[in-house]
């Protein structure tokens, strides 16, 4: 079995809201970050994974995002402790909040950043940068942002 991991490619005018993970995080301390997180068991029901993106862009950072979703790509991985996860990237438009580290456990710090920025910080692994040219190339070309 998986688990299902769900992260949001949030931008806001040039930057995208990256986080730095927490060091206490089993996965990938310190790294820099979409934000995201677990799905959660709830029976039959419908739009699990927007809806789980939304709730855990509000949980760790105090940010909503806009209705309107958008499937960037999906990722295997295997964790340090083993675990087989599939994640599943969504390109998000902020909509308000002031962006905080909300759940310190979870987020070091939270920045607003440029995709150079990105590019060029030696936290940011090549899966978040594979994440961000992705969301980029999907912003550029629709015609609903």
């Amino acid at each position: 079995m998986f688990i299902v991991n769900v992260e949001g490619a949030i931008f806001k005018n040039d930057t995208w809201l990256i986080i730095e993970r927490s060091k206490k995080e089993e996965h990938a301390g310190g790294m820099l970050s979409l934000v995201g997180g677990k799905t959660e068991v709830e029976g039959n029901t419908l739009d699990i994974l927007e809806r789980t993106v939304k709730r855990e862009i509000y949980e760790e950072v105090d940010v909503k995002v806009k209705e309107h979703l958008n499937y960037v790509h999906s990722t295997s991985f295997v964790t340090d402790l083993g675990e087989n996860v599939i994640d599943i990237v969504f390109l998000c438009e902020y909509e308000s909040g002031e962006a905080i580290a909300k759940s310190p456990d979870e987020v070091e710090s939270v920045n607003w950043m440029t995709v150079q920025q990105i590019y060029s910080h030696p936290n940011a692994p090549d899966y978040l940068k594979e994440s961000i040219k992705r969301a980029e190339n999907l912003k550029g070309a629709n015609r609903f942002w």
